[in-house]
């Protein structure tokens, strides 16, 4: 049967009206994680979840959709809410990303500022501190890759970002490595208040299936051409099928801006292609526990960015450039 197109996805936090269990003395909420780009939201977010929910990869500004990666444990269930990393706007999809990322403190229970410990304090954190205390929001500062900065660099990054008066809590981690993630975890279960769950036990996140899968093919797109292909590509989702023997069957086009583009996608007799197919296939699979078929196409639209449809596929404002 085929799957119907997925749902426009909303930017920022809509908790829904009722909840999935009612436990007595259970706990339930939402904790945005915002940042500068490459500060590693996204590996954080996979780490408290314990599974990928959302795509890695070297390259900037990865992250384009409001993810939400939903941890359930013990009395506790927080859904995290990944943003797109916020900095200067230039385009209608950066000023879409940015404006997604702000709006999911709206309905936040919990915000945290994430921070690449292990690069000097940049330009872009900077602005998003001096916005933090603009808007006078609490604030948890996590100062991450503590794993590749010695430790007597911390503190004084610490006590620079913590002059500004806008953190209730900092903590130290590695996202990559888990050290200290615990720590934060439990910090977080403490601040989420007395509420039924509002997402089942074994449920990971509420990006429909077909919006999952696309990202993680351009992830394989951004991990395999990083060096080659410019930021304008995009992988949308065309149909999603279940095959009488379990298995499914995906169709999706990636999008480039320009024609030049489309061959470095293809690869020398198509093995480009076949490669990111392969490797997108089995973290696809991994994802729905069952085999998967995946066919992709490949077409240039120099004017994709500027097409409502995208935007709403993947629950982004259409607003101005």
């Amino acid at each position: 049967m085929t799957a119907k197109k997925p749902a426009a996805q909303k930017p920022g936090v809509k908790k829904p009206a009722k909840a999935k269990t009612a436990k007595p003395e259970t706990r339930a909420g939402f904790v945005a994680i915002i940042g500068a780009p490459n500060a590693g939201k996204s590996t954080l977010l996979n780490t408290l979840v314990g599974q990928k929910v959302s795509i890695v990869s070297p390259k900037a500004q990865t992250t384009r959709i409001r993810t939400l990666g939903i941890m359930t444990e013990g009395d506790a269930q927080i859904s995290f809410i990944d943003t797109p990393g916020i900095f200067a706007a230039k385009s209608r999809l950066d000023t879409a990303m940015v404006n997604a990322a702000w709006q999911s403190l709206d309905d936040a229970d919990a915000v945290m500022l994430l921070v690449d410990a292990s690069k000097r304090l940049d330009e872009k954190t900077e602005t998003i501190v001096a916005e933090i205390t603009r808007r006078k929001l609490s604030v948890i500062l996590v100062l991450n890759k503590t794993d590749a900065i010695e430790p007597a660099k911390l503190l004084p990054l610490a006590a620079k970002l913590n002059d500004s008066g806008a953190f209730s809590d900092i903590f130290m981690i590695s996202a990559l490595t888990g050290d200290g993630v615990d720590d934060l975890k439990e910090h977080l279960k403490k601040r989420m208040p007395e509420s039924p769950w509002f997402f089942g036990e074994d449920q990971i996140s509420d990006l429909p299936s077909q919006v999952m899968a696309a990202e993680m093919t351009r992830e394989q797109l951004y991990r395999q051409l990083q060096q080659e292909l410019p930021y304008a590509a995009a992988v949308l989702p065309d149909s999603m099928e279940e095959k009488r023997d379990g298995s499914i069957l995906l169709r999706q086009t990636i999008v480039v801006a320009r024609a030049n583009h489309r061959p470095m996608i293809l690869g020398k007799g198509g093995a480009r292609i076949k490669s990111i197919g392969e490797k997108a296939r089995a973290d696809i699979a991994d994802l729905f526990g069952r085999k998967v078929h995946l066919f992709l196409d490949v077409k240039a639209d120099e004017k994709w960015q500027d097409r409502p449809d995208f935007y709403r596929t993947f629950g982004l404002e259409f607003g101005k450039k």
